[in-house]
């Protein structure tokens, strides 16, 4: 069974954030926590955070199960609440400032590679493969 945890608000632009979500997305539980906890871009902290987060919560459901199947199965960044600022120009204008911020959400998930099956239908007659 699948667990969720969010991250709203987070004052960093999405394009940013996405480039780090991108490098965990698939990757099993061990492996994504420690490539966030080596990585030097600053929103690698509460990107990692977040991720234990959303083990704990796995935990939380699946009592007495084995952790050490868990993926990051999904995650995504969308944008948030865009801040308007304004900067001094030349000659008197202002230049429009936009701080952008962004919503973070993972779902990790036990990988059950091995006892998954695809089954298709030939003449009306289920053929169960394993995969």
């Amino acid at each position: 069974m699948e667990a969720i945890a969010k991250l709203n608000n987070y004052p960093t632009s999405p394009r940013k954030m996405r480039l780090l979500v991108d490098l965990i997305r698939g990757m099993k539980e061990e492996k994504a926590l420690a490539v966030l906890e080596h990585n030097p871009k600053h929103p690698a902290v509460p990107l990692r955070k977040l991720v234990l987060s959303a083990i704990s919560n796995w935990k939380q459901k699946n009592e007495g199960a084995d952790e050490s199947t868990l993926i990051v199965k999904t995650i995504f960044v969308d944008g948030a609440r865009v801040i308007k600022r304004m900067r001094p120009a030349p000659q008197g204008r202002g230049y429009r400032v936009r701080k952008r911020s962004n919503h973070v959400t993972v779902i990790v998930d036990a990988s059950n590679v091995s006892s998954k099956k695809a089954s298709k239908v030939v003449d009306n007659v289920e053929v169960v493969e394993a995969v």
